[in-house]
Formats: structure tokens, sequence, C-alpha cells
């Protein structure tokens, strides 16, 4: 049964906090369709800092879950918590203290250090320019030189997909099939390996579109949201992939991540 009162779980670093986050969101999901509210407080400094985190946490249904690699500070909040009552969850020190063990010596201990300004990172900055330049197919020059090249209709998570390749360093664009838009050439001259369909269930189809009207304060009988022209959507966007030839992926019950998984697989050649 869902707890009435809603649950918090505050991510305390002294960097940016971006990995307590992703750790916090994955294991959220095992708790669809509850989600408790993340609180991020990066670049934690001072154990004054850390006080304050803990006194909000303790009069919320709150949890601290915490990247610390600067020792006094993580000393301090685990000390603290425990004092206050508050659940507070380590995840690097077990990690980091057995990898000193395994490599013999200690860890640097300074944060901020995870995303060096090297070549890795720079591709990284240029896969995501390059998608967000070829999004939505806004320029079909982009099937050619795209790494990886989505399809699909309104709706797939080509976008998300997209970004979230372009952070493993791949050049994505996406195209959008629509029944009264001819498809760029460009998709049927490109090798078919690179091209992946991205298709969904009707129902599921219908219900992310209805929402999205919803968020736009529009009403939900627009035709953007029309059953038989979802159909006819699909039955188009099938037909496509079947030309090009290439991978297609039912997205309908699958994460950005899960996605994402089946599409670097298949690049790899496994």
């Amino acid at each position: 049964m869902a707890n009435a009162t809603p649950a918090v779980v505050y991510v305390v670093s002294d960097a940016a906090g971006e990995t307590g986050e992703l750790v916090v969101r994955a294991a959220a999901i095992q708790f669809m369709p509850d989600k408790p509210e993340i609180r991020r407080v990066p670049f934690v400094a001072e154990p004054e800092d850390i006080d304050r985190v803990i006194e909000s946490a303790r009069r919320e249904n709150a949890m601290i879950v915490f990247t610390l690699v600067i020792p006094t500070l993580r000393d301090h909040l685990v000390r603290q918590a425990s004092i206050a009552g508050v659940a507070s969850v380590d995840l690097l020190s077990p990690v980091i203290s057995g990898l000193e063990s395994l490599m013999r010596r200690e860890a640097l201990h300074r944060p901020g250090i995870s995303h060096p300004l090297d070549d890795d990172y720079f591709k990284k900055v240029e896969a995501v320019e390059f998608a967000v330049k070829y999004d939505d197919g806004r320029d079909p020059a982009g099937i050619v030189k795209a790494d990886v090249v989505l399809i699909g209709v309104s709706r797939t998570s080509k976008t998300p997909l997209s970004m979230y390749l372009a952070h493993k360093k791949y050049k994505v664009a996406n195209v959008p099939l629509v029944p009264e838009l001819k498809p760029p050439d460009e998709l049927f001259k490109v090798p078919r390996n690179k091209v992946f369909g991205l298709l969904i269930n009707p129902e599921k189809l219908n219900a992310i579109r209805r929402e999205r009207l919803r968020a736009l304060g529009l009403g939900p009988d627009a035709m953007y949201a029309n059953a038989l022209r979802i159909e006819q959507e699909l039955a188009y966007a099938t037909d496509i992939m079947r030309r090009i030839g290439c991978m297609v992926i039912d997205v309908s019950d699958k994460a950005v991540e899960e996605t994402a998984w089946l599409i670097l697989d298949r690049l790899s050649g496994r």
C-alpha cells in the first residue's frame, strides 16, 4: 500500500550529484506508479550544509542518499543522520574501499573529477550537438553523416533516445514518419544496419498523445490522438521500415535505456 505521506530522497554530493540521482531514479522505477520526490543537494562543502539537509529530512518522510568523497563530510553525515534517526545510504564508499584494497593504494578523495576534459569528453559534446542539429528531421543531410538513424511516428521516444546515444558518443539523426510527407531519399540510400525503426502499441501511443495534449492545454479529441489516425500512421511507418529493411524495435514497454542497449548490441555485431 502506498504511503500517504509523500516520500522524499535527498541526494547529497560534494560534486554535481548526477551519479546519486541516476541511481535513485533507477531504483525508484521499481515502485511505479508511485515515486519519491528527488531533491539534489550538490557541491556540499561544509558540515553546516549537511546539518540543514538532515534537519529537513528529519521533519519529513525522507532519506538521504549521498556520494561524498571527502571523508570528513562523509563521516559527519553518517554520524549526524544516525543521531537524528534519518536513514542514509552511502553509494560510493563501499566501492572506493574495495578499489583501494584491489589496487593497494588510497583513493584521491577529491570531488568533481569524474568528467575530465579529454578527447572522450569532446566526442560526447560533438555527438550531443549533432543530435540537436539533426533532431526531428530538420535536415536530411544528417542522415548520411549519422552513426545511427532513428525513424518512427511522433512520441516514440526518438529525441530522448537520440540524446541518450549521443552521451555514448554516437552521432544520431532522427526522422519522423508522417503519412502526408514523403520520407527523405537519404533513408533508402544509407546502409540499413544503421537505421532503426521504432514502433509502439497503438493503445499505448494513444494514451501518451492524450497526455501530451492535456499538458499543452488542448482537448483529447484532436486528430493527433485519434485512434484511427494512429493506426494509419503506424501502418505507414511499418511499410517504410519494411522497405528499408532496418531493425525494428517495439518500444511500448521499454525504457529509453533498454531500447538503447538493443541498438548498441546490434551495432557491436553481437
